[in-house]
């Protein structure tokens, strides 16, 4: 699987180029600002980028709008955002464009290599990375009276919460310690309660996240 990066720091990019190297990736590029990454992206395709929320000149937002174009202009290209705080408006951001390959962790996470490399290769696979943390923020977000998400249970959040986080059905059940068998009916269950009928046209676990992150 081909990567991209974009890391202003020069010590966390040559970090994680080898990281990501040791774990088996190509890494096709490890630039330093948003306008180099899109040119690097338009040149090799990569499966995944991975970028720094906050790129140069301005160390705001380029990278995320660089995430953004890149889900526009590439779409075949998953998108890693790396940051170092939580903000929900930057999800809701991302999610624009649905929840196919796309995802967003802290930097923390960086360190369990094993983590970070399962997450780069399920947003490469289409799949969502999301980091526990900004599920908490989005969870808590959810007190509305007109949330449907107010009808699921705890259990069933907390379902979909590792759902959002790219993990199959067997993941969760060895996270939550119950049968595969019961997370196939929390999932059921969590479809009906969202209103997410079976579709040939639509993927409902996919539009259970995007509803679940972005309602």
């Amino acid at each position: 699987m081909r990567v991209a990066l974009a890391e202003d720091n020069t010590l966390l990019r040559e970090g994680l180029v080898r990281l990501l190297t040791e774990a088996g990736f190509t890494v096709v590029c490890g630039v330093e600002d948003a306008t180099a990454l899109l040119a690097e992206v338009a040149r090799h395709r990569p499966e995944v980028a991975i970028v720094d929320i906050r790129l140069p000149p301005t160390r705001t937002d380029e990278g995320l709008r660089a995430a953004r174009e890149i889900r526009r202009r590439h779409p075949a290209t998953g998108v890693l955002v790396l940051s170092q705080y939580v903000r929900v408006s930057y999800t809701v951001e991302l999610l624009d464009g649905g929840a196919r390959g796309v995802g967003y962790l802290l930097k923390d996470r960086v360190s369990d290599l094993a983590e970070f490399a399962a997450a780069v290769r399920r947003v490469g696979a289409g799949g969502t990375a999301f980091d526990p943390v900004v599920i908490d923020q989005l969870v808590g977000r959810r007190d509305r009276d007109d949330d449907p998400l107010r009808g699921l249970s705890d259990r069933e959040r907390g379902v979909l919460a590792l759902m959002a986080e790219g993990r199959t059905n067997q993941a969760i059940a060895e996270r939550l310690d119950i049968a595969e068998r019961t997370v196939e009916k929390h999932c059921t269950n969590i479809f009906a309660k969202l209103a997410l009928p079976a579709s040939p046209d639509d993927h409902r676990r996919v539009l259970a996240v995007l509803r679940y992150l972005n309602g």
